[in-house]
């Protein structure tokens, strides 16, 4: 017996806001919306495929009352595939993340940001093909 991990839950006070800016970092789209609740991810999730092989996990956003108060323990990083590191952070920064200091030090090939409620995430190294 196994599981698959199938979703990555963010407690957020505004789910739109927060799905949009990942769609938008992302490529995702939206694949299901509730009360509170919006689920985005590069696929849409059926029971036969979840269960033949894993796939890529969907991201959901969970309007919660509390905000976030210390530094994630939990973090996404993401490579640019079509572009630099440092063209990928401008993109970034322009949908509305910010450069954060969570004691990452000077001189790192990773560029911590947060998105627009705070969350940490790592902006890794280019994945473009180099000419």
């Amino acid at each position: 017996m196994t599981s698959r991990f199938t979703e990555l839950v963010v407690d957020c006070h505004d789910p739109e806001r927060l799905a949009a800016f990942w769609c938008a970092v992302l490529g995702f789209k939206v694949i299901d919306r509730g009360e509170g609740k919006v689920e985005i991810g590069s696929w849409e999730p059926t029971v036969e495929e979840v269960r033949v092989r894993q796939m890529p996990p969907t991201l959901v956003f969970i309007r919660v009352p509390e905000g976030k108060s210390v530094k994630n323990r939990l973090h996404l990083d993401v490579s640019p595939i079509d572009g630099s590191t440092d063209d990928e952070v401008a993109r970034l920064l322009g949908l509305g993340a910010a450069k954060v200091d969570v004691g990452q030090g000077p001189g790192r090939s990773w560029v911590v940001m947060a998105d627009p409620e705070g969350n940490e995430f790592d902006v890794l190294r280019t994945l473009a093909p180099s000419n």
